[in-house]
């Protein structure tokens, strides 16, 4: 039988650790490594940009949630934007920790969320949904420090939407009162969720910036110009002129030394 310590190595065995190297040596190899990391990150781009090209599928909008002051509907979960992303955290009866937590995976989630205020600047809400009372989800976030907003279920989204049995991500988009399902997440690929880039990156309309490759007439903003503090947001405020001269000039120096690399 084999024993492991509190770091999970096996009792009675050596760490097979890389070589040390000179500092020459190791910026050979991280560059070597770059070009692989440069790659998978333009991968990483075109596949988000096909995804905003996904066909979208019509759905219901009769759910039925309760929310800290009552019912509210399917619609009200978007709070005025124009695009949704639902996770169903698994806090109820019958799962592992019940009542004092939830799933330890989808708690693991719920800590990586970064503050709302960015998702919110790009038109985007997000919320959680779970079976738990009202009353257990207050306390729940209370004691976490957890303010995403967090709904119960009460009919059939869950199983309307593959996350009845396992946790998942579902995206919605709003056009006036009709709603479309985008894009759906599940299993080994969420755990990529909780900041505001990834979160940007599996709706329909990305994460609006000029350099993405997304359909025709789709809104775009200059890169970075929109970036601000969580508590400096302001509807149609334009970008602040100090931080469009701090940005572009960290750009320019961004791509002069990608262009030196290349060279």
């Amino acid at each position: 039988m084999t024993t492991s310590d509190e770091n999970g190595t096996r009792a009675g065995t050596v760490m097979r650790t890389p070589p040390v190297v000179s500092q020459e040596e190791w910026e050979a190899a991280r560059e070597q490594l770059l070009v692989k990391e440069k790659a998978h990150t333009r991968a990483r781009d075109a596949l988000a940009a096909e995804r905003r090209r996904m066909p979208w599928t019509a759905a219901k909008t009769d759910y039925v949630f309760e929310g800290p002051g009552g019912s509210v509907g399917f619609l009200d979960l978007f709070d005025g934007r124009r695009q949704l992303i639902v996770y169903r955290a698994f806090y109820e009866p019958g799962v592992f920790g019940w009542p004092e937590h939830a799933c330890r995976g989808c708690s693991l989630v719920a800590d990586q969320v970064a503050h709302l205020a960015h998702l919110n600047a790009r038109d985007t809400t997000l919320v959680f949904v779970s079976r738990a009372p009202q009353p257990d989800i207050a306390r729940l976030k209370e004691r976490m420090g957890w303010n995403i907003p967090w709904f119960t279920l009460t009919d059939r989204f869950d199983a309307d939407f593959g996350v009845d049995e396992w946790h998942g991500t579902n995206v919605f988009f709003r056009e006036g009162d009709r709603v479309f399902r985008t894009y759906f997440l599940n299993n080994r690929g969420d755990e990529q969720m909780g900041n505001t880039w990834n979160y940007l990156d599996i709706t329909p309309l990305g994460r609006q910036e000029l350099w993405e490759d997304s359909p025709e007439g789709y809104p775009q903003t200059p890169t970075y110009k929109w970036w601000n503090w969580h508590d400096s947001y302001l509807d149609d405020a334009p970008p602040d002129k100090k931080w469009v001269e701090i940005s572009d000039a960290g750009e320019a120096a961004f791509r002069a030394e990608s262009a030196k690399n290349k060279a």
